[in-house]
């Protein structure tokens, strides 16, 4: 009988702390952002579908197989890509948020310049899926 206390101190102990692990935040949205980012710098499209939630929606109706299939073009057609964002416009909701930046996307052979660079403006919305923030949609026009 003695250990009941101690049992529902460690009980309650697990509760609140798991009540405090809540949902992710604005850090770990940072942090996807930035793992789609690698996703595309390390050439990994199956990395950039997993970034995406199922019902992923793009410009032009473009969905999440789309999305992949796009990555994986733009690999072939590129040996070296990258992603310079500028500052995030980080706007977070019970569950949801919105990112918006703008961006400098490159694509060469490995050469000292790339072969070809274009700057976007860049709209986004996440939700928090399984623990984890997904990309829901992302718009992107070309920039100034």
């Amino acid at each position: 009988m003695a250990n009941k206390p101690r049992a529902w101190r460690v009980l309650l102990t697990g509760l609140l702390l798991a009540g405090c692990a809540g949902e992710p935040g604005e850090a770990e949205l940072r942090d996807a952002v930035g793992g789609l980012r690698t996703a595309i710098e390390q050439r990994d499209a199956s990395a950039v579908e997993g970034a995406l939630a199922e019902d992923f929606i793009g410009p032009d109706g473009l969905d999440r197989d789309g999305a992949r299939r796009m990555a994986a073009v733009m690999f072939l057609r590129h040996r070296e890509t990258g992603v310079r964002p500028g500052p995030l416009d980080v706007a977070m909701g019970d569950g949801y948020a919105t990112v918006d930046f703008t961006a400098v996307v490159t694509g060469g052979a490995g050469r000292a310049l790339p072969d070809a660079a274009s700057i976007y403006n860049v709209s986004t919305a996440w939700r928090v899926e399984e623990g984890g923030w997904r990309l829901v949609s992302a718009e992107w026009t070309p920039g100034p």
